[in-house]
């Protein structure tokens, strides 16, 4: 079965229903969640006017267990290069203090492992399990953490 438009043509929504969560569900299945709020929002004070902006949300978090999140991914158009969206995942497993980032553009994945500083670029049928990304994360902390 071929998509209804070429995938250079889908929207970032596109890209992830019909590349990126069959690629992580395959895997990951009931240990992810979609549009996870990271952020309430920044805070803005305009004279004696409050507002918050809108929170950040990751596209993906990926769980080892309930509570604690293993790796962050970030979906992009496929007009986009398959790591335009690995700054944003850096960023937000800063924030969640979680080891591995991908980017994705339905094309590939890009990831980049904070245990080792290392980044390189994997399929889409190539992307760790859980308990690949465990071993990986136990091997990098020197067992010194668990998140099991």
């Amino acid at each position: 079965m071929s998509a209804i438009i070429p995938k250079w043509q889908m929207t970032e929504e596109d890209i992830k229903l019909n590349y990126i969560t069959p690629a992580l569900s395959s895997k990951w299945n009931g240990l992810m969640t979609m549009e996870t709020q990271i952020t309430d929002g920044k805070i803005n004070l305009r004279d004696n006017l409050v507002s918050r902006a809108r929170p950040k949300k990751a596209d993906y978090v990926l769980y080892i267990n309930a509570n604690n999140p293993i790796a962050i991914v970030e979906a992009k158009d496929n007009q986009r290069a398959v790591a335009d969206g690995l700054q944003q995942a850096m960023t937000y497993a800063r924030m969640l203090d979680v080891p591995f980032a991908y980017s994705s553009n339905g094309d590939a994945f890009r990831e980049h492992d904070f245990l080792t500083g290392d980044e390189r670029d994997l399929s889409m049928e190539d992307f760790p399990t859980p308990d690949e990304l465990y071993a990986r994360f136990k091997k990098g902390a020197n067992g010194a953490m668990s998140l099991r």
